[in-house]
């Protein structure tokens, strides 16, 4: 192998790009970044892209509190802004949430995050299209909001190159290079590379490069349904994205009149095979959603589908991501397992990661990502299940 990099990322997803922008900004000098098609190409560039703090679980929350902030700068750090809309987010709460909740919020407020419960007295003129029959509380976060997935992606991956980074999409690895307990490099089409350390930010076919070294990864790639409607102006609507787990769906605006519409869990998933599987929407998916949502919202009624997709989620068996070192094995590094979270928090995972591999600095409640939590048996527990974290 001749050819020899300090650390190579694979997947330029919004994790895998994060993490390679930051270990230039470190000063690692030869940094290559792979992915088997462009920027974002995977199930980063159909995520929905809300940026909120709504999580039950502490260093979710603090992760994804210092996301929203850096959103709000996202142009200063790597020269563009990546569409980030500061719009504020809106939290439905079912009744049976409201105690759990309660704690949750004081929680937040206690890491600084501005989020605080609507006074019921002001529902009718704040969300005059919500129909609240069924809900048993409002949570306003007023800092969150949404951004493009591609143009977030994008710019991470143009402030790695800008910085000295080597950037190769349509470059799949195949397999990674394994010498005793060493991870040496990656295997690509026109031979082998050669390198320090390997972060694994391949996403649902992270799976598959881990199994090529003999590394076990207990990842399942689900299809993940989404769709863009065209809705009525001439109605009241909101401002934000809107979480409803009462029908266990989410929404966010998309500007001239777009929304994409989303179910959340509970519902079935499915596992499938990353490499073929169906990448348009059901008809009984479409259906179900467009019920759901104008039982909430009314002023939905009439909405016109343009198109709807099916991506990918990489889940985990607590639905948090694997990152970090683990046990036994040097040279590879776990960037995975999103599991639905990855698009807000990706960067600021990536940053932590740097931080571990480069400086050996790491943060008490960020050590419980890595895959060593599943021998251990020291899994995340949530508090509404799923992937509501």
């Amino acid at each position: 192998m001749t050819v020899s990099y300090d650390i190579v990322v694979v997947g330029a997803g919004i994790t895998g790009a994060s993490a390679a922008y930051y270990l230039k900004k470190k000063g690692v000098k030869k940094v290559l970044l792979l992915d088997r098609g462009d920027a974002a190409s995977g199930g980063t560039g159909k995520s929905a892209a809300i940026v909120r703090t709504f999580y039950t679980i502490p260093v979710m929350a603090r992760l994804a509190k210092e996301a929203v902030r850096l959103f709000h700068n996202l142009k200063d750090e790597v020269g563009a802004d990546g569409g980030f809309q500061h719009t504020g987010f809106t939290q439905l709460v079912p009744p049976e949430w409201v105690d759990t909740t309660k704690e949750k919020v004081a929680m937040h407020r206690g890491l600084g995050i501005d989020t605080d419960f609507v006074p019921e007295s002001d529902w009718e003129k704040r969300f005059p299209w919500l129909n609240t029959e069924g809900v048993g509380a409002i949570v306003f976060e007023n800092e969150s909001g949404f951004a493009d997935p591609v143009l977030t992606t994008e710019a991470f991956v143009n402030a790695f190159v800008k910085l000295g980074g080597e950037f190769r999409p349509r470059t799949p690895a195949r397999e990674l290079i394994r010498e005793g307990d060493r991870i040496t490099g990656v295997l690509l089409d026109d031979g082998p590379l050669s390198a320090g350390g390997v972060i694994n930010a391949a996403g649902p076919w992270a799976k598959f490069l881990a199994e090529s070294a003999g590394l076990e990864l207990p990842l399942e790639a689900v299809r993940e349904q989404d769709s863009i409607w065209e809705v009525r102006g001439d109605r009241p609507l909101p401002t934000t994205p809107v979480s409803n787990p009462i029908e266990a769906i989410y929404m966010r605006p998309m500007g001239e009149g777009r929304w994409l519409f989303g179910r959340g869990y509970p519902k079935p998933y499915y596992g499938v095979d990353p490499y073929n599987f169906k990448e348009t929407c059901d008809n009984d998916f479409i259906t179900d959603l467009y019920d759901r949502w104008c039982k909430r919202i009314p002023p939905l009624q009439g909405s016109k589908l343009l198109h709807g997709y099916a991506a990918l989620y990489d889940v985990t068996p607590d639905w948090i991501p694997f990152m970090g070192p683990r046990a036994g094995i040097e040279g590879y590094y776990d960037a995975c397992g999103g599991s639905g979270h990855a698009f807000k928090t990706g960067p600021i995972f990536a940053r932590e990661l740097v931080d571990w591999i480069i400086d050996d600095k790491v943060r008490d409640d960020f050590r419980q990502f890595s895959f060593d939590r599943v021998a251990a048996d020291n899994m995340f527990q949530q508090s509404f299940g799923g992937n509501r974290v």
